[in-house]
């Protein structure tokens, strides 16, 4: 599709680009702001002419990048190898030096020398774990809020997504044990720069929203008179949930298309020293194969230029200040930010000391890995489609079905704990780590995907970046906590059952307080009315606690 001509796409606003307000009947009101937000208006953000319209080459393109970047290999593979290359280099603590934890008569305990003593292999994962976590959180907080300017965001999803590609095929020189402090540091590159995409991958998304043929004919109805203000908020937040939930999909796919050409290598070569090699290789190849198309067809909808004055290092460290600053007047985005780095850390630990413990279970195997893999990627897409379908269907808000997957995220620790008074339940026995993974594709799919919405709901209209940045804190960077805690836990008791009831406190609390803390409907025009306030701040690089000329906050001329 062409763009759209500016002069004829939405008269009214082009000639008053401001955030317009609705009372609930739909008819227009003057804004009446109590404490900074207009609680009782429907601020409706105004849209950017100049943005070209979505087209399906590029829609199609933004699917494949996330079907290739599915996690299988840098969140994945990378980590059984470089657990595997530990273990094998390491010694059980019970019979000395020199022993092999995999021997028939091992304790179950391995540890490696360490920084003058030894530990754990599962605590040097969750070590590898936490710091990964904490240059994510270097990386988000210094050119997070950067990818707002120009085409600066562009080029930094190309860039990392590059590093990561680079990290995964250089496994192939992880053949020996001797080798794993290499594999540490490769796993340790794919894994940031892996959480990093997706991240900036994710800020994209919420102008993808606005710049669909869809979501440009509901503006031109709702300007027209022909739906309701509340109506047309009600349809925009469906078509960001639907690209999210989409996009979440076609990641599951690729995980099921990557896993099952993985046994294509890995049930002939079963028996070859380096088929687990080649099976990285592969999948990494998957990625680069689907995911170059959306550097190709990406359209053009560069943000405004670095004002004068500021660099790419160092602006967004005063943006992420800045935007700190607005805590009151947007509450519920900035309690959603901190109730989801809490749960994110929880469920993120969670995952890795399930898989520590899986990894354990089978013996390293990668067959056995793709095997349950594929059991959650399938539940995975299968439940994406579902709560999309159940959501669109009865007009579900985003919050309610997060707060469904919600449910579960507890529920996973909850089993683990039982792990420590029992050897017969708590992911000790092999069909525990099959219903783990059935359910967590069940239910943990649908919860990246509304997670993501939630926070596309909350995010001010034109600083996508800046608070997909603070949201990557939130997420992929939230883990500083739980892996730290955990390892020192696993390190005092050499059991690694003796985490979970950790992590179910640290989940449980975030989510009551996501659940009765977050109104996302005031907070979403919390988010427009604030925007709009601080329309020339992107602009200009000046920011200006006064509200501007024209802005809703603004004093009314008489």
């Amino acid at each position: 599709m062409s763009r759209l001509p500016a002069p004829e796409i939405l008269p009214e606003v082009m000639a008053n680009p401001l955030v317009t307000t609705y009372s609930r009947d739909g008819g227009t009101k003057d804004a009446s702001v109590v404490g900074g937000r207009a609680d009782e208006s429907i601020a409706i953000a105004p849209v950017r002419r100049e943005e070209p319209i979505v087209t399906r080459k590029e829609l199609w393109s933004y699917y494949l990048y996330y079907n290739g970047d599915n996690g299988v290999g840098p969140n994945g593979y990378s980590m059984t190898l470089f657990q595997s290359l530990a273990t094998a280099a390491g010694f059980d603590p019970v019979k000395g030096p020199g022993s092999s934890c995999n021997a028939s008569d091992a304790s179950g305990q391995c540890v490696l020398p360490w920084g003058g003593g030894t530990k754990a292999v599962s605590s040097v994962v969750l070590v590898s774990n936490g710091v990964s976590f904490a240059i994510m959180t270097a990386i988000f907080t210094t050119i997070g809020s950067a990818a707002d300017y120009g085409t600066f965001g562009r080029w930094l999803l190309l860039i990392l997504t590059i590093i990561c590609w680079g990290a995964q095929f250089a496994s192939m020189s992880l053949t020996s044990p001797d080798r794993w402090g290499v594999a540490m540091a490769l796993y340790m590159i794919g894994f940031i720069t892996y959480g990093a995409t997706l991240v900036f991958y994710a800020a994209v998304f919420p102008r993808l929203a606005r710049n669909t043929q869809h979501a440009r004919d509901l503006r031109e109805k709702y300007e027209r008179g022909e739906v309701s203000a509340e109506e047309y908020e009600v349809e925009e937040s469906m078509e960001k949930n639907r690209i999210s939930n989409i996009s979440t999909m076609h990641s599951n796919v690729g995980y099921i298309v990557v896993l099952a050409l993985n046994l294509s290598l890995l049930l002939p070569l079963m028996n070859n020293p380096k088929v687990n090699n080649y099976v990285l290789v592969l999948t990494n190849g998957y990625w680069v194969l689907t995911g170059i198309w959306w550097f190709i067809f990406q359209q053009p909808r560069p943000g405004p230029p670095l004002p004068k004055g500021e660099h790419y290092v160092t602006v967004g460290w005063k943006q992420i200040w800045i935007a700190f600053k607005q805590y009151k007047k947007l509450p519920y985005t900035f309690v959603y930010l901190i109730a989801f780095f809490l749960l994110a850390d929880g469920l993120n630990t969670t995952g890795t000391l399930v898989s520590i413990c899986q990894n354990d279970k089978f013996h390293f195997s990668f067959l056995q890995n793709t095997y349950l893999g594929l059991s959650q990627a399938i539940t995975s897409t299968i439940s994406t489609l579902g709560f999309w379908y159940i959501q669109r269907y009865w007009k579900i808000s985003t919050k309610t079905m997060f707060v469904v997957t919600n449910v579960v995220t507890i529920m996973i620790p909850l089993w683990g704990m039982i792990g420590i008074w029992t050897p017969k339940l708590g992911f000790h026995n092999v069909w525990e780590f099959w219903a783990y993974n059935v359910v967590f594709g069940l239910f943990q799919a649908p919860y990246y995907a509304f997670s993501q919405t939630m926070m596309a709901e909350l995010t001010p209209p034109g600083f996508d970046n800046m608070f997909f940045g603070l949201f990557g804190l939130s997420n992929r960077a939230s883990s500083m906590i739980g892996p730290n805690v955990i390892q020192a836990i696993i390190d005092n008791t050499g059991n690694n059952w003796k985490g979970f009831p950790f992590l179910f406190a640290l989940c449980t609390a975030a989510s009551l307080v996501i659940w009765f803390g977050v109104d996302v409907t005031t907070g979403r025009r919390d988010a427009v009315s604030w925007a709009e306030k601080h329309r020339s701040y992107a602009d200009t690089g000046i920011w200006s606690e006064e509200p501007e000329e024209g802005s809703i906050d603004s004093p009314r001329k008489k």
